[in-house]
Protein backbone atom coordinates (compact mmCIF):
# COMPACT_ATOMS: atom_id res chain seq x y z
CA UNK A 1 0.00 0.00 0.00
CA UNK A 2 1.69 3.02 -1.00
CA UNK A 3 1.20 7.05 -0.22
CA UNK A 4 -1.07 8.85 -2.85
CA UNK A 5 1.32 11.48 -2.65
CA UNK A 6 4.86 11.91 -1.15
CA UNK A 7 4.90 12.70 2.58
CA UNK A 8 7.96 12.64 3.86
CA UNK A 9 6.70 12.32 7.75
CA UNK A 10 4.35 9.86 7.20
CA UNK A 11 4.75 7.21 9.74
CA UNK A 12 4.88 3.47 8.45
CA UNK A 13 1.62 2.36 9.97
CA UNK A 14 -0.30 4.20 12.59
CA UNK A 15 -2.23 2.74 16.24
CA UNK A 16 -5.66 3.12 16.77
CA UNK A 17 -6.50 3.55 19.66
CA UNK A 18 -10.46 3.77 20.34
CA UNK A 19 -12.32 5.60 23.33
CA UNK A 20 -15.98 4.88 22.36
CA UNK A 21 -16.97 3.18 25.78
CA UNK A 22 -15.41 6.08 28.13
CA UNK A 23 -15.05 9.69 25.74
CA UNK A 24 -18.03 8.64 23.78
CA UNK A 25 -20.57 8.05 26.63
CA UNK A 26 -20.07 11.86 27.53
CA UNK A 27 -22.09 12.68 24.77
CA UNK A 28 -25.60 13.79 26.13
CA UNK A 29 -28.41 10.48 25.23
CA UNK A 30 -25.82 8.19 25.28
CA UNK A 31 -26.26 5.82 28.40
CA UNK A 32 -25.07 2.09 27.90
CA UNK A 33 -25.69 -0.92 29.85
CA UNK A 34 -22.47 -2.73 30.76
CA UNK A 35 -24.26 -5.71 28.35
CA UNK A 36 -23.79 -2.71 25.95
CA UNK A 37 -20.34 -1.98 26.26
CA UNK A 38 -19.28 -5.57 25.81
CA UNK A 39 -21.01 -5.70 22.82
CA UNK A 40 -19.44 -3.08 21.25
CA UNK A 41 -16.06 -3.69 22.64
CA UNK A 42 -16.14 -7.09 20.83
CA UNK A 43 -17.21 -5.41 17.56
CA UNK A 44 -14.39 -2.90 18.07
CA UNK A 45 -11.77 -5.73 18.57
CA UNK A 46 -13.76 -7.62 15.37
CA UNK A 47 -12.59 -4.70 13.65
CA UNK A 48 -8.74 -4.62 14.42
CA UNK A 49 -8.35 -1.86 16.66
CA UNK A 50 -5.45 -1.52 18.50
CA UNK A 51 -6.89 -0.16 21.76
CA UNK A 52 -10.16 -0.13 23.25
CA UNK A 53 -10.46 2.69 26.76
CA UNK A 54 -13.21 0.67 28.55
CA UNK A 55 -13.87 3.17 31.09
CA UNK A 56 -12.86 4.99 34.02
CA UNK A 57 -12.56 2.36 37.22
CA UNK A 58 -12.13 4.67 39.89
CA UNK A 59 -15.43 6.92 38.30
CA UNK A 60 -18.34 4.24 38.73
CA UNK A 61 -19.33 0.88 39.43
CA UNK A 62 -20.54 0.03 36.07
CA UNK A 63 -16.82 0.98 34.79
CA UNK A 64 -15.29 -1.28 37.11
CA UNK A 65 -17.60 -4.26 36.55
CA UNK A 66 -17.28 -4.12 32.85
CA UNK A 67 -12.99 -4.35 33.21
CA UNK A 68 -13.54 -7.22 35.88
CA UNK A 69 -15.74 -9.22 32.72
CA UNK A 70 -13.48 -8.04 29.72
CA UNK A 71 -10.58 -10.12 32.08
CA UNK A 72 -12.88 -12.73 31.34
CA UNK A 73 -13.29 -12.60 27.69
CA UNK A 74 -10.11 -13.25 25.13
CA UNK A 75 -9.65 -10.25 23.01
CA UNK A 76 -8.32 -10.87 19.52
CA UNK A 77 -6.53 -7.63 18.13
CA UNK A 78 -7.25 -4.97 20.72
CA UNK A 79 -5.81 -4.67 24.15
CA UNK A 80 -8.38 -3.20 26.77
CA UNK A 81 -7.54 0.08 28.76
CA UNK A 82 -8.27 1.68 31.98
CA UNK A 83 -8.31 5.30 32.04
CA UNK A 84 -7.82 7.46 35.02
CA UNK A 85 -5.55 10.74 36.21
CA UNK A 86 -2.35 11.21 37.81
CA UNK A 87 -1.93 11.21 42.02
CA UNK A 88 -3.72 13.97 42.90
CA UNK A 89 -1.04 16.84 44.98
CA UNK A 90 0.93 16.14 47.96
CA UNK A 91 -0.17 12.30 47.78
CA UNK A 92 2.15 9.41 46.54
CA UNK A 93 0.75 7.67 43.53
CA UNK A 94 0.35 4.19 45.72
CA UNK A 95 -2.34 6.53 48.17
CA UNK A 96 -4.46 8.39 46.04
CA UNK A 97 -7.71 5.66 44.89
CA UNK A 98 -8.26 6.38 41.68
CA UNK A 99 -4.32 5.55 40.65
CA UNK A 100 -5.11 2.52 43.02
CA UNK A 101 -8.03 1.61 40.50
CA UNK A 102 -6.35 1.50 37.88
CA UNK A 103 -3.68 -1.27 39.07
CA UNK A 104 -6.98 -3.01 40.36
CA UNK A 105 -8.65 -3.18 36.73
CA UNK A 106 -5.87 -6.03 36.07
CA UNK A 107 -5.22 -4.03 32.47
CA UNK A 108 -1.90 -4.51 30.46
CA UNK A 109 -2.47 -0.81 29.25
CA UNK A 110 -3.64 2.42 31.10
CA UNK A 111 -4.09 5.40 29.72
CA UNK A 112 -3.93 8.78 32.10
CA UNK A 113 -4.39 12.37 31.53
CA UNK A 114 -2.07 15.46 32.94
CA UNK A 115 -1.69 18.77 32.33
CA UNK A 116 -0.04 20.45 29.76
CA UNK A 117 -0.76 24.32 30.46
CA UNK A 118 0.17 26.39 32.81
CA UNK A 119 -3.51 27.87 33.37
CA UNK A 120 -4.99 24.17 33.85
CA UNK A 121 -1.91 23.42 36.60
CA UNK A 122 -2.53 26.56 38.91
CA UNK A 123 -6.14 27.24 38.26
CA UNK A 124 -7.72 24.64 37.89
CA UNK A 125 -5.57 21.93 39.83
CA UNK A 126 -4.49 24.71 42.07
CA UNK A 127 -0.76 23.57 42.34
CA UNK A 128 2.67 24.93 41.26
CA UNK A 129 4.10 23.82 37.76
CA UNK A 130 6.90 21.84 39.61
CA UNK A 131 4.49 19.60 41.18
CA UNK A 132 2.46 19.06 38.29
CA UNK A 133 5.40 17.51 36.51
CA UNK A 134 6.54 15.13 39.91
CA UNK A 135 2.25 14.41 39.52
CA UNK A 136 3.19 13.23 36.03
CA UNK A 137 6.36 11.23 36.43
CA UNK A 138 5.70 10.04 39.43
CA UNK A 139 2.43 8.47 38.17
CA UNK A 140 3.83 7.45 35.25
CA UNK A 141 6.77 5.46 37.31
CA UNK A 142 4.19 3.65 39.80
CA UNK A 143 1.92 2.32 37.23
CA UNK A 144 5.39 1.22 35.37
CA UNK A 145 5.76 -0.72 38.40
CA UNK A 146 2.82 -2.38 38.84
CA UNK A 147 4.09 -3.91 35.33
CA UNK A 148 1.52 -1.23 33.28
CA UNK A 149 1.75 -0.29 29.87
CA UNK A 150 1.21 3.64 30.21
CA UNK A 151 -0.05 5.82 27.19
CA UNK A 152 -0.27 9.29 28.52
CA UNK A 153 -2.61 12.03 27.26
CA UNK A 154 -1.46 15.46 27.45
CA UNK A 155 -4.43 16.99 28.28
CA UNK A 156 -5.51 20.53 27.03
CA UNK A 157 -1.73 20.23 25.20
CA UNK A 158 -2.24 22.69 22.29
CA UNK A 159 -3.54 25.48 24.62
CA UNK A 160 -0.31 25.27 27.02
CA UNK A 161 1.71 25.10 23.63
CA UNK A 162 0.60 28.23 22.60
CA UNK A 163 0.43 29.96 26.41
CA UNK A 164 4.15 28.37 27.05
CA UNK A 165 5.95 25.82 24.77
CA UNK A 166 8.70 24.93 27.14
CA UNK A 167 6.57 23.94 29.59
CA UNK A 168 4.07 22.31 27.73
CA UNK A 169 7.20 20.46 26.17
CA UNK A 170 8.28 19.87 29.98
CA UNK A 171 5.22 17.73 30.88
CA UNK A 172 5.73 15.52 28.10
CA UNK A 173 8.80 15.07 29.19
CA UNK A 174 8.11 14.29 32.69
CA UNK A 175 5.95 12.04 30.90
CA UNK A 176 8.57 9.93 29.21
CA UNK A 177 10.86 10.17 31.94
CA UNK A 178 8.32 7.65 34.03
CA UNK A 179 8.04 6.09 31.13
CA UNK A 180 5.24 6.20 28.87
CA UNK A 181 5.07 4.57 25.71
CA UNK A 182 3.23 7.04 23.99
CA UNK A 183 2.40 10.88 24.53
CA UNK A 184 -0.95 11.72 23.06
CA UNK A 185 -1.61 15.34 22.50
CA UNK A 186 -4.77 16.29 23.38
CA UNK A 187 -7.02 19.41 21.94
CA UNK A 188 -9.27 19.11 25.19
CA UNK A 189 -11.20 22.12 24.26
CA UNK A 190 -11.47 21.51 20.72
CA UNK A 191 -10.37 24.83 19.52
CA UNK A 192 -7.61 23.96 17.01
CA UNK A 193 -7.38 24.44 13.39
CA UNK A 194 -5.34 22.31 11.40
CA UNK A 195 -2.13 24.73 10.56
CA UNK A 196 -1.72 24.71 13.85
CA UNK A 197 -1.94 20.92 14.89
CA UNK A 198 0.02 20.10 12.49
CA UNK A 199 2.97 22.74 13.02
CA UNK A 200 2.88 22.14 16.92
CA UNK A 201 2.83 18.41 16.20
CA UNK A 202 6.40 18.75 13.85
CA UNK A 203 7.73 21.07 16.99
CA UNK A 204 6.71 18.49 19.28
CA UNK A 205 8.73 15.87 17.12
CA UNK A 206 11.77 17.76 16.27
CA UNK A 207 12.12 18.50 19.87
CA UNK A 208 11.52 15.07 21.31
CA UNK A 209 13.65 13.06 18.60
CA UNK A 210 12.77 10.20 16.16
CA UNK A 211 12.47 7.74 19.04
CA UNK A 212 9.54 9.79 20.80
CA UNK A 213 6.04 7.55 20.10
CA UNK A 214 3.52 10.97 19.55
CA UNK A 215 -0.13 10.62 18.96
CA UNK A 216 -3.25 12.65 18.84
CA UNK A 217 -6.57 12.94 20.66
CA UNK A 218 -8.68 15.60 18.83
CA UNK A 219 -12.28 17.41 20.05
CA UNK A 220 -14.64 18.89 17.47
CA UNK A 221 -15.50 22.12 18.76
CA UNK A 222 -14.25 23.90 15.67
CA UNK A 223 -15.83 21.19 13.26
CA UNK A 224 -11.88 20.22 12.25
CA UNK A 225 -11.74 16.76 14.61
CA UNK A 226 -10.98 14.75 11.78
CA UNK A 227 -9.14 17.21 9.60
CA UNK A 228 -7.07 17.86 13.22
CA UNK A 229 -5.94 14.13 13.48
CA UNK A 230 -5.32 14.31 9.49
CA UNK A 231 -3.08 17.12 10.16
CA UNK A 232 -1.80 15.58 12.90
CA UNK A 233 -0.62 11.82 11.21
CA UNK A 234 0.82 14.08 8.13
CA UNK A 235 3.29 15.48 10.69
CA UNK A 236 4.00 12.10 11.85
CA UNK A 237 2.07 11.23 14.40
CA UNK A 238 1.86 7.43 14.75
CA UNK A 239 -1.04 6.92 16.90
CA UNK A 240 -4.81 8.20 17.12
CA UNK A 241 -7.56 8.69 19.54
CA UNK A 242 -10.86 8.85 18.33
CA UNK A 243 -14.64 7.81 18.33
CA UNK A 244 -16.93 5.63 16.25
CA UNK A 245 -19.21 7.91 14.62
CA UNK A 246 -17.76 11.07 17.01
CA UNK A 247 -19.77 10.01 19.70
CA UNK A 248 -18.42 12.47 22.81
CA UNK A 249 -19.03 15.69 24.72
CA UNK A 250 -20.05 18.90 23.70
CA UNK A 251 -19.91 18.55 19.79
CA UNK A 252 -18.12 15.20 20.17
CA UNK A 253 -14.66 13.75 19.15
CA UNK A 254 -13.03 13.33 16.08
CA UNK A 255 -14.77 10.31 13.89
CA UNK A 256 -12.76 7.42 13.70
CA UNK A 257 -14.84 6.30 11.57
CA UNK A 258 -14.13 8.99 8.81
CA UNK A 259 -10.52 9.34 10.37
CA UNK A 260 -9.60 5.53 9.52
CA UNK A 261 -10.41 5.22 5.87
CA UNK A 262 -8.58 8.74 5.15
CA UNK A 263 -5.60 7.38 6.69
CA UNK A 264 -5.59 4.18 4.72
CA UNK A 265 -7.13 4.99 1.50
CA UNK A 266 -5.87 8.28 0.81
CA UNK A 267 -1.82 8.32 2.56
CA UNK A 268 -1.44 4.47 1.99
CA UNK A 269 -0.88 3.71 6.14
CA UNK A 270 -2.35 0.65 7.31
CA UNK A 271 -4.53 1.26 10.77
CA UNK A 272 -5.98 -1.82 10.54
CA UNK A 273 -5.28 -5.57 9.81
CA UNK A 274 -5.72 -6.29 6.21
CA UNK A 275 -9.06 -6.61 5.16
CA UNK A 276 -10.70 -5.30 8.48
CA UNK A 277 -11.72 -1.82 6.50
CA UNK A 278 -14.19 -3.65 4.91
CA UNK A 279 -16.34 -4.30 8.00
CA UNK A 280 -15.94 0.08 9.03
CA UNK A 281 -20.10 0.47 7.82
CA UNK A 282 -21.27 -2.51 9.91
CA UNK A 283 -19.08 -1.15 12.96
CA UNK A 284 -20.46 2.10 13.09
CA UNK A 285 -24.22 1.50 12.12
CA UNK A 286 -23.53 -1.61 14.91
CA UNK A 287 -22.74 1.54 17.85
CA UNK A 288 -25.15 3.89 16.61
CA UNK A 289 -27.82 0.99 17.04
CA UNK A 290 -26.54 0.40 20.75
CA UNK A 291 -26.33 3.65 21.82
CA UNK A 292 -30.28 4.35 20.42
CA UNK A 293 -29.42 6.56 18.07
CA UNK A 294 -30.34 7.39 14.03
CA UNK A 295 -27.17 6.74 12.27
CA UNK A 296 -25.97 9.70 10.32
CA UNK A 297 -26.84 8.57 6.63
CA UNK A 298 -24.91 11.52 5.50
CA UNK A 299 -22.01 10.73 7.00
CA UNK A 300 -18.55 10.27 5.11
CA UNK A 301 -17.67 6.61 3.86
CA UNK A 302 -20.27 5.26 5.93
CA UNK A 303 -23.47 7.12 5.67
CA UNK A 304 -26.32 5.51 3.47
CA UNK A 305 -26.08 8.28 1.45
CA UNK A 306 -21.92 8.88 1.24
CA UNK A 307 -22.54 6.83 -2.54
CA UNK A 308 -25.54 7.97 -3.34
CA UNK A 309 -26.70 9.33 -6.88
CA UNK A 310 -29.63 11.35 -7.37
CA UNK A 311 -28.98 14.30 -9.93
CA UNK A 312 -29.64 12.27 -13.22
CA UNK A 313 -25.89 13.85 -14.95
CA UNK A 314 -24.10 11.88 -12.31
CA UNK A 315 -26.43 9.00 -12.62
CA UNK A 316 -25.92 8.64 -16.51
CA UNK A 317 -22.05 9.31 -15.61
CA UNK A 318 -21.47 6.55 -13.19
CA UNK A 319 -23.27 3.96 -15.68
CA UNK A 320 -20.61 4.90 -17.97
CA UNK A 321 -17.67 4.77 -14.95
CA UNK A 322 -17.95 3.79 -11.37
CA UNK A 323 -15.44 6.44 -10.37
CA UNK A 324 -16.78 9.32 -12.14
CA UNK A 325 -18.44 10.86 -9.34
CA UNK A 326 -17.22 9.15 -6.65
CA UNK A 327 -13.78 9.76 -4.67
CA UNK A 328 -13.23 5.70 -3.78
CA UNK A 329 -14.83 2.23 -4.54
CA UNK A 330 -17.34 2.18 -1.70
CA UNK A 331 -17.07 -1.41 -1.61
CA UNK A 332 -13.62 -0.94 0.37
CA UNK A 333 -15.61 0.23 3.50
CA UNK A 334 -18.19 -2.04 3.01
CA UNK A 335 -20.41 0.36 1.50
CA UNK A 336 -22.12 0.46 -1.98
CA UNK A 337 -23.35 2.41 -4.56
CA UNK A 338 -26.87 3.77 -4.61
CA UNK A 339 -29.06 5.38 -6.97
CA UNK A 340 -31.80 7.75 -5.64
CA UNK A 341 -35.17 8.28 -7.14
CA UNK A 342 -36.39 11.35 -7.23
CA UNK A 343 -38.46 14.35 -9.62
CA UNK A 344 -34.12 15.55 -9.97
CA UNK A 345 -33.78 11.84 -11.76
CA UNK A 346 -32.95 11.31 -15.05
CA UNK A 347 -33.83 8.22 -17.48
CA UNK A 348 -30.09 6.85 -16.20
CA UNK A 349 -31.73 6.63 -12.44
CA UNK A 350 -34.58 4.76 -13.56
CA UNK A 351 -32.28 2.27 -15.71
CA UNK A 352 -29.64 2.05 -12.67
CA UNK A 353 -32.04 1.77 -10.14
CA UNK A 354 -33.81 -1.43 -11.97
CA UNK A 355 -30.01 -3.41 -12.17
CA UNK A 356 -29.23 -2.47 -8.75
CA UNK A 357 -32.57 -4.04 -7.95
CA UNK A 358 -32.63 -7.24 -10.24
CA UNK A 359 -35.68 -5.98 -12.20
CA UNK A 360 -36.08 -6.20 -15.83
CA UNK A 361 -37.55 -2.99 -17.44
CA UNK A 362 -38.06 -4.84 -21.08
CA UNK A 363 -36.99 -1.41 -23.25
CA UNK A 364 -35.67 1.72 -22.54
CA UNK A 365 -39.21 3.71 -22.97
CA UNK A 366 -40.18 2.05 -19.74
CA UNK A 367 -37.86 3.76 -17.58
CA UNK A 368 -38.91 7.07 -19.10
CA UNK A 369 -42.62 6.38 -18.20
CA UNK A 370 -41.87 5.57 -14.93
CA UNK A 371 -39.47 8.31 -14.50
CA UNK A 372 -42.97 10.80 -15.97
CA UNK A 373 -45.13 9.29 -13.49
CA UNK A 374 -42.10 9.65 -10.61
CA UNK A 375 -42.22 13.45 -11.73
CA UNK A 376 -45.83 13.62 -11.66
CA UNK A 377 -46.34 11.90 -7.86
CA UNK A 378 -43.08 14.13 -6.87
CA UNK A 379 -45.03 17.20 -8.01
CA UNK A 380 -47.82 16.07 -5.91
CA UNK A 381 -45.79 15.46 -2.93
CA UNK A 382 -44.83 12.02 -3.04
CA UNK A 383 -40.92 11.55 -2.46
CA UNK A 384 -39.46 8.25 -3.45
CA UNK A 385 -35.82 8.82 -2.30
CA UNK A 386 -36.50 6.85 1.26
CA UNK A 387 -39.04 4.55 -0.96
CA UNK A 388 -37.31 2.31 -3.11
CA UNK A 389 -40.35 -0.45 -2.29
CA UNK A 390 -42.41 2.11 -4.38
CA UNK A 391 -40.64 2.45 -6.36
CA UNK A 392 -40.24 -0.95 -8.00
CA UNK A 393 -43.89 -0.96 -8.06
CA UNK A 394 -44.01 1.60 -10.14
CA UNK A 395 -41.41 -0.24 -12.18
CA UNK A 396 -43.50 -3.48 -12.20
CA UNK A 397 -46.77 -2.08 -12.58
CA UNK A 398 -45.38 -0.71 -16.33
CA UNK A 399 -45.38 -4.53 -17.14
CA UNK A 400 -48.16 -5.92 -19.58
CA UNK A 401 -48.68 -9.25 -17.01
CA UNK A 402 -48.53 -8.07 -14.35
CA UNK A 403 -51.17 -8.79 -12.10
CA UNK A 404 -51.25 -7.65 -8.12
CA UNK A 405 -51.90 -9.86 -5.02
CA UNK A 406 -54.80 -7.31 -4.23
CA UNK A 407 -56.51 -4.79 -5.22
CA UNK A 408 -59.11 -1.71 -3.60
CA UNK A 409 -62.71 -1.88 -4.07
CA UNK A 410 -64.16 0.71 -1.25
CA UNK A 411 -62.84 1.43 2.11
CA UNK A 412 -64.39 3.17 5.31
CA UNK A 413 -63.53 4.65 8.21
CA UNK A 414 -65.33 6.19 11.42
CA UNK A 415 -63.79 7.43 14.61
CA UNK A 416 -66.55 8.09 17.66
CA UNK A 417 -65.85 8.56 21.01
CA UNK A 418 -68.13 7.60 24.08
CA UNK A 419 -67.02 9.39 27.34
CA UNK A 420 -63.02 8.56 27.63
CA UNK A 421 -62.96 5.50 25.13
CA UNK A 422 -62.06 7.18 21.79
CA UNK A 423 -63.03 3.62 19.33
CA UNK A 424 -61.71 3.47 15.07
CA UNK A 425 -63.72 1.44 13.10
CA UNK A 426 -62.58 0.63 9.41
CA UNK A 427 -64.11 -1.84 6.49
CA UNK A 428 -62.40 -2.82 3.62
CA UNK A 429 -63.69 -4.68 0.49
CA UNK A 430 -60.95 -5.89 -1.57
CA UNK A 431 -60.48 -8.14 -4.91
CA UNK A 432 -57.97 -10.99 -3.55
CA UNK A 433 -57.24 -13.49 -6.28
CA UNK A 434 -60.75 -14.05 -7.84
CA UNK A 435 -62.79 -13.39 -4.75
CA UNK A 436 -64.09 -10.31 -3.27
CA UNK A 437 -63.15 -9.98 0.56
CA UNK A 438 -65.17 -8.17 2.87
CA UNK A 439 -64.05 -7.21 6.64
CA UNK A 440 -64.04 -4.90 9.13
CA UNK A 441 -61.86 -4.16 12.32
CA UNK A 442 -61.23 -1.88 15.48
CA UNK A 443 -58.02 -0.22 16.18
CA UNK A 444 -56.36 2.10 18.54
CA UNK A 445 -56.72 4.86 16.04
CA UNK A 446 -57.75 4.85 11.66
CA UNK A 447 -54.66 4.41 10.76
CA UNK A 448 -54.08 0.71 13.23
CA UNK A 449 -57.90 -0.07 12.04
CA UNK A 450 -57.76 0.15 8.72
CA UNK A 451 -54.33 -2.16 9.13
CA UNK A 452 -55.87 -4.86 11.08
CA UNK A 453 -58.85 -4.74 8.32
CA UNK A 454 -56.93 -5.02 5.38
CA UNK A 455 -54.68 -8.25 6.92
CA UNK A 456 -57.79 -9.85 8.33
CA UNK A 457 -59.07 -9.62 4.45
CA UNK A 458 -55.28 -10.80 3.03
CA UNK A 459 -54.20 -13.70 5.38
CA UNK A 460 -56.73 -16.32 4.20
CA UNK A 461 -55.37 -16.04 0.96
CA UNK A 462 -51.65 -14.91 2.13
CA UNK A 463 -50.87 -16.73 5.28
CA UNK A 464 -47.51 -15.18 4.90
CA UNK A 465 -48.92 -11.54 5.44
CA UNK A 466 -48.64 -12.52 9.40
CA UNK A 467 -44.85 -11.74 8.71
CA UNK A 468 -45.26 -8.48 7.61
CA UNK A 469 -44.94 -6.01 10.31
CA UNK A 470 -44.76 -1.88 10.33
CA UNK A 471 -41.56 -1.06 11.69
CA UNK A 472 -41.88 2.88 11.64
CA UNK A 473 -44.64 5.19 10.14
CA UNK A 474 -43.85 8.84 9.79
CA UNK A 475 -46.18 11.80 9.25
CA UNK A 476 -45.04 14.98 7.52
CA UNK A 477 -46.87 18.28 6.53
CA UNK A 478 -45.92 19.50 3.77
CA UNK A 479 -47.29 22.61 3.05
CA UNK A 480 -48.10 24.18 6.68
CA UNK A 481 -49.74 26.89 5.78
CA UNK A 482 -52.70 25.44 3.55
CA UNK A 483 -53.85 24.86 7.43
CA UNK A 484 -56.15 21.47 7.60
CA UNK A 485 -55.88 21.13 3.52
CA UNK A 486 -51.99 20.96 3.61
CA UNK A 487 -50.59 18.02 1.88
CA UNK A 488 -49.32 14.77 3.78
CA UNK A 489 -47.06 12.58 3.01
CA UNK A 490 -46.61 9.47 4.95
CA UNK A 491 -43.78 7.09 4.62
CA UNK A 492 -44.03 3.42 6.36
CA UNK A 493 -40.61 1.23 7.12
CA UNK A 494 -41.50 -2.49 6.78
CA UNK A 495 -40.21 -6.15 7.73
CA UNK A 496 -40.91 -9.93 7.69
CA UNK A 497 -38.01 -11.32 9.41
CA UNK A 498 -35.66 -11.48 6.50
CA UNK A 499 -35.98 -8.16 4.42
CA UNK A 500 -36.79 -4.58 4.94
CA UNK A 501 -38.46 -2.41 2.60
CA UNK A 502 -40.12 1.29 2.56
CA UNK A 503 -43.51 2.80 1.00
CA UNK A 504 -44.32 6.34 0.58
CA UNK A 505 -47.87 7.98 -0.20
CA UNK A 506 -48.87 11.86 -0.01
CA UNK A 507 -52.62 13.96 -0.63
CA UNK A 508 -54.67 16.21 0.91
CA UNK A 509 -56.62 13.67 2.96
CA UNK A 510 -54.38 12.01 5.59
CA UNK A 511 -56.46 8.81 5.50
CA UNK A 512 -56.03 8.34 1.80
CA UNK A 513 -51.67 8.93 1.82
CA UNK A 514 -51.93 6.28 4.41
CA UNK A 515 -53.75 3.90 2.34
CA UNK A 516 -51.49 4.54 -0.35
CA UNK A 517 -48.25 3.53 1.74
CA UNK A 518 -49.96 0.45 3.63
CA UNK A 519 -51.37 -1.17 -0.08
CA UNK A 520 -47.88 -0.77 -1.07
CA UNK A 521 -45.98 -1.92 1.79
CA UNK A 522 -48.31 -5.26 1.40
CA UNK A 523 -48.24 -5.59 -2.39
CA UNK A 524 -44.29 -5.20 -2.23
CA UNK A 525 -44.28 -7.64 0.45
CA UNK A 526 -46.52 -10.41 -0.75
CA UNK A 527 -44.80 -10.33 -4.08
CA UNK A 528 -41.92 -12.48 -5.09
CA UNK A 529 -38.55 -10.60 -4.73
CA UNK A 530 -36.36 -10.12 -7.46
CA UNK A 531 -32.46 -10.83 -6.46
CA UNK A 532 -30.43 -7.22 -6.03
CA UNK A 533 -27.83 -6.45 -8.90
CA UNK A 534 -24.35 -5.08 -7.39
CA UNK A 535 -23.26 -1.77 -9.47
CA UNK A 536 -19.91 -1.89 -10.62
CA UNK A 537 -18.56 -0.03 -7.51
CA UNK A 538 -20.12 -2.44 -5.31
CA UNK A 539 -18.71 -5.11 -6.56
Amino acid sequence: MKPRVSEPDLPASVEVFDTTLRDGTQREGISYSLDDKLRIARKLDELGVMFIEGGWPGSNPKDAAFFAKASQERWTHAKIVAFGATRRAKLKPAEDPSVRALVEAGTEVCSIFGKSSPLQVQEVLRTTLEENLAMIEETVAYLRTQGKRVIYDAEHFFDGWKADPVYALETLRAASRGGAETLALCDTNGGQLPWEVEAAMRAVRTALGPKARIGIHAHDDTGCGVANTIAAVRAGAMHVQGTINGYGERCGNANLSVILPNIELKFGVPVLPPGKLLHLREVAHFVAEVANLSPDEHMAYVGNSAFAHKAGVHVAAQRRHPEAYQHVDPARVGNESRVVISELSGRANILSKAHELGLELGGEHIGTRVLEVIKTLEHEGFSFEAAEASVVLLVRRQAKDYQPPFSLLDYRVMVSRHGERRIADATIKLQVGGQEMHTAAEGDGPVHAIDKALRKALQPVYPRVKNIQLADYKVRILNSKAGTAAITRVLIDWHDGEHRWSTVGAGTDILEATWLALADGYEYGLAPQPAPVKTEAGK
